[in-house]
């Protein structure tokens, strides 16, 4: 029986060789059939096989697959006969034009033909066209529209042409009528809904896009609640899920089901050195684990330590070395182990930037942090396409490092997307204090240089202020900012000081960071000044009337370690700047020094303390103008009307040449746990004003001080905030106010 088995197979076997021997000839000729437009020559190019070759099933199969895949055939049919290999072709029809009805905005049109294959002149595709379809519903989509409909229209003509037409109705842009946070997501709605760039619709948001439910907009929404949570300590946050749920015709609830897991904090910190590096080369490393062990996680301690790594970068000896991170988590704790190694030596050869349509080449270079010529560092190189994506001009940034073993080079291909980078805006804000409204105009890429403009205005009712801004934030390749503004101001004192005071003038400066995060300001502001006062005035403050030319020297020197700059729960910021006259009547100096600092006494919460320093003074002991004179800011004495404390003269309150202020406000979450939208808070403020330089014998010197508590409320119609003071501490004459209330809303 076995042999019988044996003895088929081997029939088998040999009749499987014949059959495929007899499929394979050598090829002595090819012939093609059908072909209009697209040449001979051109086909045998697109089937790559030559005469002489051996040709099977398997090699016809190829041809068929070769010749679809351009695109240019609708149907093809080959055979291969006494060494012929004959091809039969029908040639797709060209699209002799394209139109587009329906769209009248040229943003959305030029997106659109961006964003699809078919061009005109090129070959018709039924497979390509629907493609295309889904890519246009897709845009359309992206852009807020998700209730249009696409219809493609063929039309055939001679000599096997098409025309296409789209015909497209957007509809109405899809709004995004109520944001919802569901899962273990820690914090309240009203906090998150300050961290993402989508709001819900109100009618009266005319202006803001952000009320339109945008995917792309959604996804970045994503990538700012992760952030916002791991510099808090999550170091494990997930955003499950992030979808639109439609609740009518035209209106959906954008949700977004959060699980922000536990708490983590810094364990145990390692840098792994080779042994032939010198240690003390890494002491700043190692002295900044020192100072993070034990706080929450917090991706921006990451980055500092990857600063410090940078740093170290830049001598000779260390230019080609990487960094490997081994985290470990540990219950609420995450160890890190990072380990520096020298990396095989390699030159960058070229870096090409591609996909900036409107971006200068300069502006996204200005990023880099090396260039052709340098050593290649992983660390560098990771560090310039944060830098490029910090700019947000571009929609995505990405990278393809390319390498030449042969000469130890690598090429590095930077590709970016450009995206819209201008704004208008508009606000309005009402309360104890009054009302306000203001509007404004923001470009932040002006013709692709990289530029800012910035002009808007703000008016209440006895205050206007406008400005119009220039500014470049990396002029002549110095990695220093340069501004240039036109600024116009008008306030009407009389029923608090008075006076009436106009002033309009111009500044210029720069900006730049001196060390890790210490930025230093210089710059030259001038301004004409009128000064007006009413009957109520006293003889010294009349006397003050009149026109003033004034130049001014200003320098600043800003100190920010917050962990973040929106929602901050830990670290601190030091600001200091000084006024210095040159061409002045008054000769007036003025200091102010402001120093805050975050941290957390419990679970959610976020408490802070500050101290604000400010002083006036003319170099030649003459009286400073009425304008120069300090009043105390009202956020940081509660419990007082606004500038209504201190000096008097007569019935007006004059301000003072020296002032001083301690302010402590912590949120208890205990309290109004259950609702998503409200924060309870207390509050302890301390605060003095002294010094009338015109008329010592005024006096108004005394700590005042209050205590209260404060609800802010995220309403339907903007951010609200309530507060109850109670002064501890006052003079005689300060005019105290127990409530005050702020809304605010944008349009």
């Amino acid at each position: 029986m076995n042999g019988i088995k044996i003895f088929y197979k081997s029939i088998f076997i040999i009749l499987l060789f014949l059959s495929s021997k007899a499929f394979s000839d050598t090829l002595n000729k090819i012939e093609i059939i059908g072909n209009d437009r697209i040449s001979d020559e051109t086909i045998k190019l697109f089937i790559s096989v030559d005469i002489k070759d051996e040709i099977n099933e398997v090699i016809l199969n190829k041809i068929v697959k070769d010749l679809y895949y351009t695109s240019f055939f609708k149907d093809i049919s080959v055979k291969f006969d006494n060494q012929i290999l004959s091809i039969n072709v029908l040639e797709n029809p060209i699209i002799e034009n394209i139109s587009y009805k329906g769209i009248k905005n040229n943003r959305i049109l030029e997106l659109i033909k961006d964003g699809t294959t078919i061009k005109q002149r090129s070959s018709y595709n039924e497979n390509i066209i629907k493609n295309d379809k889904l890519k246009i519903e897709n845009i359309l989509k992206t852009l807020g529209y998700y209730n249009s409909t696409l219809n493609i229209i063929i039309e055939q003509s001679k000599n096997n042409l098409v025309s296409i037409t789209y015909d497209i109705d957007l509809g109405k842009k899809s709004k995004i009528k109520k944001i919802t946070f569901i899962g273990n997501k820690i914090f309240k709605d009203k906090k998150l809904r300050r961290i993402i760039t989508s709001s819900e619709y109100k009618f009266w948001k005319f202006i803001s896009g952000r009320k339109f439910l945008n995917q792309n907009s959604v996804f970045l929404d994503e990538r700012l609640l992760k952030n916002f949570y791991k510099n808090n300590g999550y170091y494990n946050v997930k955003i499950n899920s992030s979808f639109a749920k439609l609740i009518d015709v035209n209106n959906f609830e954008l949700i977004f089901n959060i699980d922000a897991g536990s708490k983590i904090y810094f364990g145990e910190l390692d840098l792994k050195l080779p042994i032939d590096f010198d240690e003390t080369n890494f002491s700043s490393i190692k002295k900044l684990f020192k100072q993070i062990k034990g706080k929450p996680y917090s991706i921006n301690k990451i980055d500092d330590i990857l600063d410090e790594i940078d740093s170290v970068t830049t001598l000779e000896q260390y230019k080609f070395i990487k960094a490997n991170v081994i985290e470990t988590i540990n219950q609420n704790s995450i160890n890190l182990q990072f380990i520096i190694e020298e990396d095989e030596k390699f030159y960058i050869d070229r870096i090409n930037i591609l996909g900036n349509t409107i971006t200068t080449e300069n502006v996204i270079r200005n990023q880099l942090m090396l260039d052709e010529g340098d050593p290649y560092s992983e660390i560098l190189v990771n560090k310039s396409i944060n830098n490029i994506k910090s700019l947000n001009f571009f929609k995505t940034v990405t990278s393809n490092i390319i390498d030449n073993e042969e000469n130890k080079t690598k090429s590095i291909d930077i590709m970016v997307e450009e995206k819209p980078t201008g704004e208008i805006y508009a606000s309005a804000g009402a309360g104890t204090s009054g009302s306000s409204f203001g509007f404004g105009i923001k470009e932040n890429n002006f013709l692709g240089a990289g530029v800012g403009l910035d002009t808007n205005f703000e008016v209440s009712a006895d205050s206007f202020k406008g400005k119009f801004l220039i500014s470049n934030p990396n002029f002549n390749n110095t990695d220093k900012s340069l501004f240039v503004s036109i600024e116009a101001t008008e306030n009407d004192n009389y029923e608090t000081f008075g006076y009436k005071t106009k002033k309009t003038g111009t500044s210029i400066g720069t900006n730049f960071e001196y060390l890790n995060d210490f930025y230093i300001g210089i710059n030259n502001s001038n301004f004409y000044e009128v000064i007006e006062t009413n009957n109520t005035a006293s003889a010294q403050q009349q006397a003050q009337e009149g026109n003033y030319w004034d130049s001014f020297m200003n320098i600043s020197m800003d100190y920010d370690k917050r962990n973040q700059k929106f929602q901050t729960s830990d670290g601190f910021k030091s600001f200091y700047s000084l006024q210095l006259p040159l061409i002045s009547d008054t000769n007036t100096i003025k200091n102010y020094y402001n120093y805050s600092h975050y941290f957390d006494i419990f679970e959610k919460n976020f408490s802070s303390i500050s101290i604000y320093l400010q002083s006036a003074n003319s170099l030649n002991n003459k009286d400073i103008k009425l304008s120069e004179r300090i009043t105390i800011p009202s956020h940081r004495l509660r419990g007082f009307e606004a500038g209504r404390v201190g000096p008097k003269d007569g019935d007006d309150f004059v301000g003072g040449n020296y002032a001083y202020s301690i302010n402590f406000a912590s949120n208890i979450p205990q309290i109004f746990e259950e609702s998503q939208n409200v924060d309870f808070l207390i509050f302890a403020d301390a605060a003095d004003i002294w010094g009338v330089d015109y008329n010592s014998s005024i006096k108004g010197d005394g700590v005042r001080s209050s205590i209260g508590f404060g609800l802010d409320w995220m309403s339907p119609i903007g951010p609200m905030n309530f507060t109850l003071a109670h002064p501890v501490t006052k003079k005689n004459g300060d005019i105290t106010e127990t409530f005050r209330f702020n809304l605010g809303t944008t349009f």
